[in-house]
Order: C-alpha cells, then sequence, then structure tokens
C-alpha cells in the first residue's frame, strides 16, 4: 500500500504527510505522530494494518524529519511547543477529508507528546475553538522524567538528557549522534527540561500544566513490553497530568519480541484495538 505526499507550509518549514488509500466510508481517520528522529515511512506496516482494520490512514513526518524539510540546522529555532502547533495546523489541512469522519490522533513517543499537549492548548483556548479530536491514543508515550525510571536507570536518563540539552546549546543543534536523529535545540532543550523536572515549561504561552487538566477527550494509552525508553511509570506520570480525561490503558505483548520502536513492525493485533476503540467513541 503505496502513501501519496501532500504538504504543509509552517514559515520557512514544511510538514510531509504520508496519506493512505482509504474507502469513502470508513468512519475514523487516524492521524498518527512518529517518535523523535523517526521518519513516517517506518509506520508503513502499521499504517496499512490499522486500513486493513477499516481506519483511513495520515502519518506525518515531524518537522525537520524524513520528507518534512529542510533538516534542522543552527539556525533552527523551533522547540516543542511549535512541533504541538504543527498538530493543529496538519488537522486544518485535512479538514476536507476528515469531513463526515471521527478523528483520532495516535501518538508514538515525541509524537504522542506533541499529541496530547495540542489537547492542552485547545483546552487553554489557545486555537479559539473546543476540539473536534474524538480520541487520542498513546502507544510508548511517557513523561520522560528521570524519577519515573526504575533503579540506576533514572539517574542515568537524567544524566543522557542534560547532556543532551548541554551539547545542543553550545552546538546550536542535536547532530543526532547516536540518539534521536538530528533535532533542533529548541526540541532537545524542552525535553531535557521534561526529564529534569518532571513538568513541561511554558510553551507558545500557554501553561501546558494547568490545562492538561481540564483536557475531557478520550485516551487509550498502550504500554509496550520490552521497552526500556517508556517504562509504566513514564507512561503513568503523562496519564496523571490528564486527569480529567477518561484513560483507558493495555499492555501490547504480541508473541513477537517487541520494544519501544519494533512494535511498528508486528502490530496487526494493535491496529485491531485501535480501531476497535475508535469504533466505541
Amino acid at each position: 500500500m503505496e502513501p501519496t505526499l501532500e504538504t504543509v507550509v509552517r514559515g520557512s518549514d514544511t510538514i510531509a504527510l504520508h496519506v493512505y488509500p482509504a474507502p469513502d466510508d470508513a468512519p475514523t481517520l487516524a492521524v498518527l505522530w512518529p517518535a523523535m528522529g523517526v521518519p513516517a515511512r517506518y509506520y508503513r506496516k502499521f499504517a496499512g494494518e490499522l486500513a486493513a482494520a477499516g481506519v483511513a490512514v495520515v502519518v506525518a513526518d515531524l518537522r525537520g524529519t524524513g520528507a518534512s524539510s529542510p533538516r534542522p540546522g543552527r539556525g533552527s529555532r523551533y522547540g516543542l511547543g511549535d512541533l504541538t502547533a504543527d498538530v493543529d495546523a496538519v488537522l486544518t489541512h485535512l479538514k476536507p477529508r476528515r469531513a463526515g469522519r471521527r478523528t483520532i490522533l495516535v501518538g508514538h513517543s515525541l509524537g504522542g507528546q506533541a499529541c496530547a499537549l495540542h489537547l492542552a492548548f485547545e483546552a487553554a483556548g489557545a486555537y479559539g475553538a473546543a476540539s473536534d479530536v474524538a480520541g487520542l491514543a498513546l502507544v510508548a508515550v511517557g513523561l520522560p522524567y528521570w524519577r519515573s525510571y526504575p533503579g540506576a536507570q533514572g539517574p542515568a536518563i537524567l544524566l543522557q538528557t542534560q547532556a543532551l540539552g548541554v551539547a545542543s546549546a553550545v552546538l546550536r543543534v542535536w547532530p543526532g549522534w547516536g540518539f534521536g536523529g538530528r533535532q533542533a535545540r529548541g526540541v532537545i532543550r524542552d525535553w531535557a527540561y521534561t526529564a529534569r523536572t518532571g513538568r513541561y515549561p511554558r510553551l507558545g504561552g500557554v501553561d501546558v500544566e494547568a490545562a492538561f487538566e481540564r483536557v475531557r477527550t478520550p485516551v487509550f494509552a498502550v504500554d509496550v513490553a520490552g521497552d526500556r525508553y517508556t517504562p509504566p511509570g513514564t507512561v503513568s506520570r503523562l496519564l496523571d497530568k490528564l486527569s480529567g480525561a477518561p484513560v483507558t490503558r493495555e499492555r501490547y505483548a504480541p508473541e513477537a519480541a517487541v520494544d519501544h520502536f519494533r512494535w511498528a513492525k508486528h502490530g496487526e493485533e494493535l491496529a485491531g484495538r485501535v480501531a476497535a476503540w475508535a469504533q466505541g467513541l
């Protein structure tokens, strides 16, 4: 199943959208947002499995990743707030395709954080309208707060995230050395802040910590077996912020060996779960 490519202009950047073929009567449109540094094409198999379950699918490349352009450089000034605003811009672009369908956001890792933050922005009135997103599916998405990790992994996460924050500030870009792909320094700055404090910085003038409490959109949160990057404690930390939202939480442990990334290559059962949950919204 080959997607067609569309683009959304965001200032000097463009966001690439991979639009998969879908029947006209598909009741749900899923907009999938990837993990840090992971291109949209990585999710091709999972997108096909969602489509087979009766869901129309669009996979976005995060700003600066995959077919989105340009690649982050020293002049790239955007951060997590801009990635969050990109979610709204993409939903606006997709309005004709969304008409007559329920829309769900499906987020993986950093992409899932951007989707959750989008709902917080809406709850705070940043977009001037109530949310028309029917649900948020989070797969391997948690708050990367170092105290949420078990044992000695916590201090190691703190050291790693803060080292990346310092390096990206000095170099004015994160080159992608061994982790996360090439990233704008603002993205790494905000990610490192959250890992250190357990809170999100004020983004785009929005107090997202307060706004999270006003989110009422249903959430489907999935812990993935073998995921060292997002163990259950980090998922719980993020869900605690969404205290007013109805949450369904499940674990995904198929027969195939999976982890933070490989679930997307072994996701047929998970696609069915997401489709069934969306159908019930």
